[in-house]
């Protein structure tokens, strides 16, 4: 090798790096560092909603198996008043359902700090058998458990399929301005026969069975159909009457329409003997069953699904994206 060629060599050697190879290694090591980062705060965000998880499925365990109290007075132990609430359409899949007050009754009833169990009621009434269920469960619990009093306790309405329930408690009690009453079966439909007349509109409709269609809206009224319906609204009509008279006893003053499906304020309903007296869910827990604390036993009230309404949707969403890895009603 010649001079000339190892001073070459030795120029090339030595040349310094380009200030842009500088740049470029710099932000690539920014760019790492960052993406090393973003990973761990994804783990710690990972982490901590896994642990949230753990201690609100902890939490609603733990609350399933215990009634969320409606009063923070009283001291652990003590005696308290059972609330179960009938508040809103009577029906199967509502919170007013049968299934949901007879679990609410039952728990009451075995929970041995429970010295008395108001209904508090606000209805405007529903399907009757799912009435009727919560009428005769109420009645076997009191055969059950004479001595544990039930009380209805009505707020703005008891009528209808509400009014059925609870004429199964020991006493109802009513605000002078309440409703209560509606002792009656209702079923409703349309017609458009005319309506479809003037649009030239046919009616085409097959049917096994000569009456299969007797509710059908687009078909005039059939006379034995209609009969035969108002037979059977007579039936549970009759099947209402009788609960009431069963439930209420003497107290009632019987008029002429007091089954008619009327409803009366809870003062003039206390002079028909449809009510008992005027009280309040604090004055009945308080004066009456001598339990100041109230315990609610709803099963929508405890905290899994309090939790659940407010929290679990949301909650969901984030773990998802950060944990990879009377029908006839009476009325």
């Amino acid at each position: 090798m010649t001079m000339t060629q190892e001073s070459t060599e030795s120029v090339k050697t030595s040349r310094p790096v380009p200030e842009a190879s500088h740049w470029e290694r710099e932000t690539l090591e920014k760019v790492l560092l960052a993406s090393v980062e973003e990973q761990r705060r994804s783990r710690r965000w990972g982490i901590f909603f896994k642990s949230l998880l753990a201690v609100y499925l902890g939490g609603a365990l733990w609350m399933a198996y215990k009634p969320w109290s409606g009063s923070v007075s009283g001291k652990d132990g003590d005696s308290h008043t059972a609330v179960v609430d009938v508040a809103g359409v009577i029906a199967p899949g509502q919170p007013a359902s049968a299934d949901s007050i007879i679990e609410g009754l039952r728990d009451a009833v075995e929970d041995k700090h429970t010295k008395g169990i108001i209904l508090r009621v606000n209805s405007p009434g529903g399907s009757p058998v799912q009435s009727a269920y919560v009428y005769d469960e109420i009645r076997r619990l009191k055969k059950l458990k004479p001595e544990l009093a039930i009380y209805a306790v009505v707020a703005d309405m008891c009528a209808s399929g509400c009014y059925y329930i609870a004429s199964a408690a020991d006493k109802i009690y009513v605000n002078n301005a309440s409703v209560v009453g509606s002792i009656g079966v209702i079923m409703g439909s349309f017609g458009f026969v005319d309506t479809m007349k003037m649009f030239g509109v046919e009616r085409r409709i097959m049917t096994a069975g000569e009456h299969k269609a007797l509710m059908d809206p687009f078909a005039p009224v059939d006379p034995v159909a209609k009969q035969h319906m108002q037979g059977v609204l007579g039936q549970v009509h009759q099947q209402f009457i009788d609960a009431v008279k069963q439930g209420r006893g003497s107290r009632l003053k019987e008029i002429p329409d007091m089954f008619s499906g009327l409803i009366w304020t809870g003062a003039e309903g206390i002079k028909l003997g449809l009510a008992d007296e005027l009280g309040d869910v604090r004055h009945v827990a308080e004066e009456v069953i001598g339990a100041k604390k109230l315990t609610n036993f709803n099963p929508e009230e405890n905290l899994f699904d309090r939790m659940s309404r407010r929290l679990g949707a949301s909650v969901g969403h984030v773990l998802l994206e950060s944990g990879s890895g009377l029908s006839a009603m009476p009325h």
